[in-house]
């Protein structure tokens, strides 16, 4: 996939896991939350060369991303992304919490679309 591409699917993937939450199925969207998150990353890291093939590699893209804007928020983002995708695994968050961790996630998916490479 090119970068376009994987900003296609992080908009397609956010786009889903709001419908699928709304259809109460709490695990695939929050799959698809995680993968609108991954995807995003992708294509900001292949912008920018950046390695992105592993989980642990997505982790540095967005450490780098947070030194590179001082943005506290693309951290605490991911961070909920990642929640998701546990949570698919194991389904383990009270609705609360997915309603909590849902807008950081979305936020985080647009910022990075907004981001040039």
């Amino acid at each position: 996939m090119n970068a376009m591409e994987h900003r296609d699917t992080a908009q397609e993937f956010l786009a889903v896991s709001v419908e699928e939450f709304a259809e109460g199925k709490t695990m695939q969207a929050s799959e698809k939350l995680w993968g609108a998150a991954a995807h995003a990353v992708m294509s900001v890291a292949q912008q920018r060369g950046w390695r992105y093939g592993k989980h642990q590699q997505l982790v540095a893209c967005v450490n780098r991303l947070y030194e590179e804007t001082g943005d506290a928020d693309i951290r605490a983002g991911f961070g909920a992304a990642r929640q998701f995708h546990a949570n698919f695994y194991y389904d383990f968050l009270e609705d609360y919490e997915i309603e909590t961790f849902r807008p950081p996630v979305a936020a985080f998916v647009n910022r990075l679309m907004a981001m040039d490479g």
